[in-house]
């Protein structure tokens, strides 16, 4: 039997070993996703009413958190926006559908809570079976004729991005002290770092461009 709610202080421990667990040796040696979450939920951008974790016959298995982002076109106007991420699921529990259960059901809720756009750094493979797509067919960069392959958008209103050039900013939250990240990861139970297939795949990812 699944779930959806929201986090509570009490879970604080378990998601973060959760984001661990999903993510250590994923992108790279180790991880530093438990970290940002730990740091997130203290800052100004992060949206508590978005903070939900999915459990499975009363084990969570799974969460997802978002922040505030914002877009700003040519003349300087600002649209506020969300992004989510991480967004985990037990290892073992993965590839089962759990991690996009979360995702609609996180979207609608931030939809109806008047947000009008979402904009995500990620595999297109993760979610396009969501609605995302490229950040180009929505003119969203991060400067002047650069659009990120990673970079994926979602409207929660159609036509809310209206076809002019956005810029798009990340909460400061999301720059993550790797110092610190570390220095946090080493009192937590040891973990193998060691170099898997999938962080090359990040890797290219996260440095192409799409015209």
């Amino acid at each position: 039997m699944l779930n959806i709610r929201n986090e509570r202080e009490l879970d604080y421990q378990i998601v973060e070993d959760i984001t661990r667990k999903a993510f250590y040796n994923v992108y790279v040696p180790g991880c530093m996703e438990h970290y940002l979450v730990h740091i997130m939920r203290e800052h100004e951008d992060f949206i508590p009413e978005l903070d939900f974790v999915i459990e499975l016959d009363g084990q969570i298995v799974g969460n997802i958190m978002y922040t505030k982002a914002k877009l700003t076109d040519e003349g300087g106007t600002e649209k506020e926006i969300v992004t989510f991420g991480p967004v985990s699921v037990l290892p073992e529990h993965q590839r089962k559908g759990y991690g996009k259960i979360l995702i609609e059901y996180s979207l609608k809720c931030a939809a109806e809570l008047g947000y009008e756009a979402v904009v995500i750094i990620g595999s297109p493979a993760n979610y396009v079976s969501s609605g995302f797509q490229c950040c180009r067919k929505y003119n969203v960069c991060v400067e002047k004729d650069k659009y990120p392959a990673a970079m994926l958008v979602k409207e929660l209103k159609p036509g809310a991005l209206d076809g002019r050039l956005w810029f798009y900013s990340d909460s400061p939250v999301m720059i993550v002290d790797e110092k610190k990240a570390q220095a946090f990861d080493d009192n937590l139970e040891k973990m193998e770092k060691k170099w898997m297939p999938s962080q090359e795949a990040f890797y290219i990812m996260s440095h192409a461009f799409v015209e």
